[in-house]
C-alpha cells in the first residue's frame, strides 16, 4: 500500500508506523483507518514486534471531525463496525508483541487506539483523555473493554464522565499503561524496550498473549487449560530448547522466534 496518512519502516525485525497527520495533530480519518489496519497486518507478518507512534506533537487526537469523506454520513455505529472494529481487530489479534509509543496527547479514540496495544510507553509530557462526552458521546474504539480492564471500574468510570487529562504519571500509576519516561530519553527508551522483544522468544511472546486474554473470557479451569495449551506449544518450538541450551551454557540466549 502507497501509504498516505502514515509512514511504515521495517527495520532489524521492527515495524514503526508513525501516524503522520501532524497539522491536525494525527486524527483519524478514513483513509489512516484503513492504512493503520494494513500495516499493523503487515507488520505482524514481517517483523518480531510492532511500534505506533505519532510524528508531531501528538500520538493521535482521535477521530477527525472534520473529515467528510468516511462514507458513513453521521452514523457513528456504522463507522464504528465498518472501520474502527477492523482496524483494532488487527492490532488485537497481530501475532507479534505490539508497543505504541505514545509521544503526546492521546485523546478520544487515539487514546483507545494506544490502549489496544499490547505494551504502552508514554512520555512524561504525554496525556490520554476519553474526550467522548464533551460532545454527547461515550467512549468508543474498544475504550469501554481496555478501561476497565487496565485502570479499575472507578477510574474508568471517571474517566469517560468527566472527561478529564489523565497525565502519564497517572496512567502510570494507575495502571493503565505499562510505563511513563522523561521526555528527554522517551524515544531511546521505546526503541530499546522494542529491539528487546524483536530479539525475543516472539512464539512465547504469542502464546502469552492468547493466554493472558484469555483469562477475562474464561473461568478458572477453562483458564488452566488454555495456559497447559500454551505452554505445551511454546515446550514444542525451537527457541525453548535454545533457552535451555544457552541457560546451561551460561550465555545469552539466540532466539528465533520459532
Amino acid at each position: 500500500m502507497d501509504y498516505q496518512t502514515l509512514t511504515y519502516d521495517l527495520s532489524d525485525n521492527i515495524a514503526l508506523i508513525s501516524l503522520n497527520r501532524p497539522d491536525v495533530m494525527n486524527a483519524m480519518n478514513t483513509q489512516m483507518r484503513a492504512e493503520i489496519q494494513h500495516a499493523v497486518t503487515q507488520g505482524g507478518r514481517s517483523a518480531r514486534a510492532v511500534v505506533m507512534t505519532g510524528n508531531g506533537r501528538a500520538f493521535c487526537s482521535g477521530q477527525d471531525l472534520g473529515d467528510s469523506g468516511d462514507g458513513t454520513g453521521s452514523d457513528p455505529e456504522q463507522s464504528l463496525r465498518d472501520e474502527y472494529e477492523p482496524m483494532l481487530r488487527a492490532i488485537f489479534d497481530c501475532p507479534v508483541p505490539t508497543i505504541a509509543a505514545v509521544n503526546g496527547a492521546a485523546a478520544g479514540a487515539g487514546a483507545n487506539l494506544a490502549l489496544a496495544f499490547d505494551v504502552v510507553i508514554a512520555s512524561e509530557s504525554a496525556y490520554f483523555m476519553q474526550a467522548f462526552t464533551r460532545i454527547g458521546l461515550i467512549p468508543d474504539a474498544g475504550g469501554t473493554y481496555t478501561m476497565p480492564r487496565t485502570m479499575g471500574m472507578a477510574k474508568a468510570m471517571g474517566a469517560a464522565l468527566f472527561a478529564d487529562k489523565i497525565s502519564a504519571k497517572q496512567a502510570d500509576d494507575w495502571g493503565m499503561i505499562w510505563e511513563h519516561v522523561g521526555d528527554d530519553v522517551f524515544d531511546a527508551h521505546w526503541k530499546a524496550r522494542a529491539a528487546h522483544l524483536a530479539q525475543g522468544p516472539t512464539a512465547a511472546y504469542a502464546s502469552a498473549k492468547i493466554a493472558i486474554r484469555g483469562t477475562w473470557d474464561n473461568d478458572r479451569e477453562e483458564q488452566l487449560a488454555l495456559e497447559a495449551k500454551e505452554q505445551g506449544n511454546c515446550g514444542r518450538t525451537r527457541d525453548f530448547k535454545e533457552g535451555v541450551l544457552a541457560f546451561s551454557e551460561k550465555r545469552p540466549a539466540l532466539f528465533e522466534g520459532r
